[in-house]
């Protein structure tokens, strides 16, 4: 057990120093993978510690463990990675109850402490088990992604919680009553969609990462069950990395993390004006965006889910290398929400060995709007809306957004007028200084680039 617990703490400083190294998208690679070794000594520490394990039926399981994840790893598009984190933090939450209410059956240590610790990973678990499939759900279709409220819901969800902690004080107390632990388990899974439901597609992002908290949370509750350091030390990481990730979407955002938790977040309220104004918007062709590129010496791209959906990563780049070559300064602005979760656009376009420096975050890149001469703007739309500064009556409002519109002239792709996840027009397509080149980001950077070297 000794040389297991040595093994827990030195999983546990990789598990750290992969958390620190995936701040950086320059050394995001080098700590995924040292994450992975710490995860891989901690699971190796933990079957060699048990005798009484049926190795047979652990090497099945991982065997198709290992087919599905590699499946999804190949098939599943960028597009659709937020999705796939929300069904892992789902699978998560749901082996970490599953184990715990196993414990409960089956106690190894009967104690009102570790019945306490099996009762709050059995609700963490659970919530985040189905709360993950209608996020799931929600992104991919299959449910509303509009807010989905009906009168009282706010003290239904109250009622349920003021049950659920009472269910579980008897959980804990109620010797053999089985009913109170199933009770448990199936308000818990209410909880989980009620609280999931009224909150809008805008903002899945700050809900994944909520969840993936709250998942941490499970795992480590179960970690008490199991009496398992390496578990608890893991799950720890994951919900204090998960809840720092969510503060920093809110922030991103401008949400209330309350509000994300117990509110109708993302419900896009009729405001008097904005929505209902006409834009008069100026279009250009890709021979008049390549002139005026042509034209310019300092050039900021700014990536949004338009391009994660039309993977337009390796053309944009291609562009980029034309106009280094031409002499000119090329940079990218990289807003914390822009694509669906964090890091979206910093993985795209690292996919397409776009140079770590010239990535920049919101911070860094607001500056250098003022004396930039092309801001080009592709499938962005909330986090590049000029509202978000004065219009308090804009659901956006206080949102901090990249300053795109101080740039000389603004060139922003789009496939339609429609507007983004907020459900708001962007004030800024009908600026002086804009021109809108309509159509799918592949495509009108494939023929961009053929007008650029034509010239």
């Amino acid at each position: 057990m000794e040389y297991t617990n040595i093994a827990y703490v030195l999983a546990a400083i990789l598990f750290i120093l992969g958390i620190k190294r995936l701040s950086s998208p320059k050394t995001a690679r080098s700590g995924n993978t040292i994450a992975s070794v710490g995860m891989l000594i901690a699971i190796v520490a933990t079957l060699v510690s048990y005798d009484l394990l049926n190795f047979q039926t652990i090497a099945i399981g991982m065997i198709i463990g290992t087919i599905i994840g590699a499946f999804f790893a190949i098939k599943v598009e960028m597009t659709q990675m937020p999705q796939m984190v929300a069904i892992f933090n789902g699978f998560g939450g749901g082996a970490s109850a599953l184990v715990a209410a196993a414990e409960y059956f089956n106690p190894a240590n009967p104690s009102t402490f570790n019945s306490a610790t099996i009762a709050i990973s059995v609700f963490v678990g659970t919530l985040t088990f189905t709360g993950s499939f209608i996020a799931f759900g929600k992104l991919q279709g299959f449910v509303s992604g509009k807010p989905i409220v009906f009168p009282g819901q706010k003290i239904m969800n109250a009622l349920i919680a003021i049950c659920l902690v009472l269910l579980g004080i008897y959980t804990v107390i109620g010797g053999e009553t089985d009913s109170y632990f199933y009770g448990l388990v199936a308000l818990a899974a209410l909880i989980g969609i009620t609280l999931t439901i009224p909150i809008g597609g805008a903002d899945m992002p700050v809900v994944i990462s909520l969840l993936n908290s709250y998942s941490g949370v499970a795992a480590a509750a179960t970690g008490f069950v199991l009496l398992n350091n390496g578990l608890i030390i893991s799950g720890a990481l994951v919900g204090a990395s998960g809840l720092i990730l969510t503060n920093i979407m809110c922030k991103g955002m401008n949400r209330s993390l309350a509000n994300v938790i117990f509110g109708a977040v993302g419900l896009v309220q009729e405001t008097p004006g904005g929505d209902g104004k006409q834009i008069q918007v100026k279009s250009a062709s890709t021979e008049e965006a390549a002139m005026i590129l042509e034209a310019a010496e300092k050039i900021i791209v700014v990536p949004g889910y338009g391009l994660a959906v039309a993977q337009a990563q390796h053309a944009i780049r291609e562009i980029a290398d034309f106009l280094e070559n031409m002499g000119k300064k090329v940079l990218y602005a990289i807003h914390p929400v822009a694509g669906r979760m964090p890091g979206h656009m910093n993985v795209l376009l690292a996919e397409a060995n776009v140079p770590y420096e010239q990535l920049l975050d919101l911070d860094q890149i607001n500056p250098e709007f003022e004396d930039c001469d092309v801001a080009i703007v592709l499938g962005a739309n909330d986090v590049v809306n000029p509202a978000a500064r004065h219009d308090t009556s804009s659901p956006i409002y206080g949102m901090p957004i990249l300053d795109v519109d101080k740039s000389k002239t603004v060139l922003v792709n789009k496939r339609t007028m429609n507007p983004g996840f907020a459900g708001i027009q962007n004030e800024l397509f009908g600026f002086d200084n804009t021109l809108m080149v309509f159509g799918d980001a592949k495509a009108m950077l494939t023929d961009l680039h053929k007008d650029l070297k034509e010239l």
